[in-house]
């Protein structure tokens, strides 16, 4: 037997001993990964399908033949239809969307959107935005510290009113998810925020030197309603707001990065308005404005508001396919 023959008696046996429960995914990447470093002529990679609505997945080995082109294996250990033919009508059957190098399925789309969700984001754009993530942690294999674990799982309790183990393991059963599918899941959380820290702490001195304007901190106030009310002066619109009816009134410290759009580039003690924003009459006053400072707090904003910006411009250069049919 030639020497690919010999590697690809090798490759099925490799196919038909991997664990194929979903929970065991990282266990067979793990095999696989050693497999190829024995037979580095083959450039075996490994090609993980996740049936839809079962603990169950299956694979295929690519392996480049010596004379050009790529074999494709697929062993299956059970009923023997292999997972190409038994997808044969679309091969993103059950897949919701492609990114990158990450295949979203529908259930865990869901259950994303279920622990993951937050004010500011449509549907769409969180799943992409936590597929540009999970691009980045595929091959994360540092060991993760017990309080990243921990954390990450009281936040997902805490998210899903789960406030102890009887009523987290009642929801498990529910959904049909299993003790070491949950830690599995709450694990790559883990590697997600772990990897959103870090680069928040690497993007926020070089973020913050080129739009320390935008941090510094403001005390203001605005009126906003269906009528325009003219002030001079921020006292005097702060005694208008008093008694401004049905308008609303908005006063407080923030970043100056984020006010309204007409009060961002205003001077300490003016006025600006009235004005059309957002389908009113706005007149906003900036009471106090005070430079940024390199401290914690401010440090943090600037990495959120950097990892933004990351996001937005990996989403740019990132391949992104919906599954629709």
């Amino acid at each position: 037997m030639s020497d690919f023959g010999t590697e690809l008696e090798s490759a099925v046996e490799l196919l038909r001993r991997l664990p194929r429960r979903r929970a065991q995914v990282e266990e067979a990447r793990r095999a696989a990964a050693e497999w190829t470093a024995e037979h580095p002529a083959t450039g075996a990679q490994l090609v993980v399908d996740v049936r839809p609505g079962t603990p169950v997945v299956d694979y295929d080995l690519l392996l480049a033949h010596p004379d050009g082109g790529t074999v494709a294996l697929t062993a299956p250990a059970d009923e023997g239809v292999p997972w190409l033919i038994e997808h044969s009508t679309h091969w993103a059957a059950g897949q919701l969307v492609s990114v990158g190098d990450v295949h979203l399925s529908v259930a865990q789309a869901l259950t994303m959107l279920r622990s993951l969700s937050r004010r500011g984001l449509s549907p769409h754009d969180e799943i992409v935005e936590q597929c540009l993530i999970l691009n980045e942690v595929l091959n994360d294999d540092e060991p993760l510290a017990v309080e990243d674990l921990q954390a990450a799982a009281d936040e997902f309790r805490r998210g899903r009113g789960l406030h102890d183990r009887t009523a987290t393991l009642a929801w498990l059963e529910q959904v049909g998810m299993s003790l070491p599918q949950f830690e599995e899941y709450v694990g790559g959380i883990a590697r997600r925020c772990r990897f959103r820290r870090r680069k928040e702490a690497e993007l926020a001195p070089a973020y913050l030197a080129e739009h320390r304007s935008r941090f510094d901190r403001v005390r203001a106030l605005w009126v906003s309603g269906s009528e325009p009310r003219t002030a001079a002066t921020p006292d005097e619109l702060l005694c208008l707001a008093v008694v401004s009816g049905e308008a609303q009134v908005t006063i407080g410290d923030r970043w100056a990065g984020d006010l309204p759009e007409p009060l961002k580039d205003a001077e300490a003690g003016s006025v600006v308005g009235p004005v059309e924003y957002e389908g009113a009459h706005f007149t906003g006053a900036l009471v106090e404005r005070r430079p940024a400072e390199d401290d914690e707090p401010t440090l943090q904003a600037a990495g959120r508001a950097a990892f933004a910006d990351w996001l937005a411009e990996r989403r740019r250069h990132t391949s992104v396919e919906w599954h629709w049919s």
